[in-house]
């Protein structure tokens, strides 16, 4: 599983004189998926959602934001913790990027028009291995909410 998601960076993400992946980037993504997948309800809108900022965040095209989220839903679904995805992000991401990544967390919780708990729940928990404030979070939740 991990050699084909580092083909995939190597291929479309990383310049050529970069040397290693970038797995906060996977991660980054793993964790967006991962909202999508709680509630039992793959939305469209969700999707939409996804693709929108993983467009934005990576620069990449549609075909290849669509290869990512394909190889994001397999490594969460061999995922056993959250741990996997929030360390890579501790270590790679500002406070600012860790904010703007909880925020497109909210937005695709919001994006079907219904947040479910478990949706909230997880989003709960990434914040704290992220360790994001509270008020932050509800920052956080705010803006992706009047964003919807």
């Amino acid at each position: 599983m991990i050699d084909r998601i580092k083909n995939f960076f190597s291929k479309n993400v990383l310049e050529p004189e970069d040397q290693g992946v970038k797995t906060e980037q996977l991660a980054a993504a793993a964790l967006l998926v991962e909202v999508m997948v709680i509630d039992g309800d793959l939305d469209e809108q969700e999707l939409a959602s996804i693709s929108q900022t993983l467009c934005q965040i990576l620069s990449l095209s549609s075909e290849q934001v669509d290869e990512l989220i394909s190889l994001s839903r397999d490594e969460v679904a061999e995922a056993t913790s959250l741990y996997q995805f929030t360390r890579e992000i501790n270590t790679h991401f500002s406070t600012e990027q860790k904010m703007n990544l909880l925020t497109a967390m909210w937005r695709v919780a919001f994006a079907d028009g219904h947040l479910d708990k478990h949706e909230e729940g997880i989003i709960r928990r990434v914040a704290d291995l992220l360790h994001i404030l509270h008020s932050d979070y509800i920052r956080c939740k705010l803006a992706a909410r009047d964003q919807s």
